[in-house]
């Protein structure tokens, strides 16, 4: 396998965040990039993590993917782009939906003018099991930001530049996630872990499984392609019960714009989807450029297209995390 990040300039938008630190440690630790830029606009974070990863090779941008001028002076001399930074909250964007969309996809357009500007060669936006048949701006604002990185292929002309897109579920532990709300009440002994519906189920990946994803995604993009992991689900009141075993529940009702479960590929893209060993691809729904036979990718992997009533659901889901796989994930 050809490796793309040897010796390469790569950039990360929000690359203060748990992705972004997991991605980081794994660059430097298996690859020799040439330069790794975070780009972000909190300067604590930033100082933070400089405190961790103070390879000569690190570099520290602050700025806001909502600047698009910043932006082209950031991604000079980029090799690779991955785009991570978003607002992500689900409540927090239903209370502030102009902050959500400025963001999430005026920050995204900006993004890619950007890595056109500087003929970026390859470039992945992560993307969000609720950008699949979105009910909350959140995943409304990132279907938009999909649409909008897999679209730019037909539209780039003669530069060599490829965009893509990796979709997964909740990551296990990062920030925002349920799993240190759980821990933080059990290790707090509280009264009750709040549950919003007993019935509530959610992909999830662990940051480490995320990352290897999107650097495999690298050698295997031709761009245009949504990338989808095959990943298990976890019942949220199996997680509870993992964590705090001790502690009973509180029904308290879903959030605000909150879903029963997710979906990561919606009947209605079926047709666009392939299947590989250990994950799905969505094919573009328009490519204007030398057809691609998305069946095969450049690793040589070989596809099949699914069903047409296919659905790929966190409660249809075949793999499922009980008891023991949960804890073992969590270190418990």
């Amino acid at each position: 396998m050809n490796n793309e990040i040897d010796n390469k300039t790569i950039l990360i938008t929000g690359g203060t965040g748990s992705f972004g630190k997991e991605f980081i440690n794994t660059l430097l630790k298996d690859y020799s990039p040439k330069k790794i830029i975070v780009y972000s606009r909190d300067e604590l974070k930033q100082y933070e993590m400089s405190l961790i990863f103070n390879d000569k090779k690190m570099r520290y941008f602050i700025g806001d993917v909502r600047d698009k001028n910043r932006l082209r002076s950031a991604l000079n001399g980029v090799d690779i782009c991955i785009h991570a930074a978003a607002l992500k909250h689900v409540p927090i964007a239903e209370y502030n939906p102009m902050e959500c969309i400025k963001t999430n996809i005026n920050g995204a357009s900006n993004v890619i003018d950007a890595c056109l500007y500087n003929k970026v060669s390859k470039i992945i936006a992560l993307s969000t099991d609720k950008a699949a048949n979105p009910i909350n701006l959140y995943g409304a604002t990132k279907l938009c930001s999909d649409k909008l990185f897999i679209s730019v292929n037909n539209i780039k002309g003669a530069l060599n530049s490829s965009f893509s897109v990796v979709r997964y579920g909740n990551v296990l532990g990062s920030r925002g996630s349920v799993v240190p709300f759980f821990r933080d009440l059990a290790k707090n002994n509280a009264e009750f872990i709040p549950i919003t519906d007993e019935r509530m189920t959610r992909f999830f990946i662990t940051l480490k499984q995320g990352v290897n994803f999107v650097i495999k995604s690298l050698h295997r993009m031709y761009g245009g392609e949504i990338f989808v992991p095959k990943i298990p689900s976890i019942r949220i009141i199996d997680l509870a019960n993992a964590i705090a075993p001790n502690i009973p529940h509180k029904i308290v009702g879903i959030r605000a714009g909150e879903k029963l479960n997710e979906v990561m590929i919606p009947k209605d893209d079926a047709h666009l989807c392939v299947e590989f060993d250990d994950f799905y691809l969505l094919k573009p729904t328009i490519n204007f450029n030398t057809p691609i036979d998305y069946s095969k990718t450049p690793l040589g992997e070989k596809g099949v297209s699914v069903e047409s009533d296919f659905e790929y659901s966190s409660h249809t889901n075949t793999k499922w995390l009980k008891n023991d796989d949960i804890l073992e994930l969590l270190n418990i």
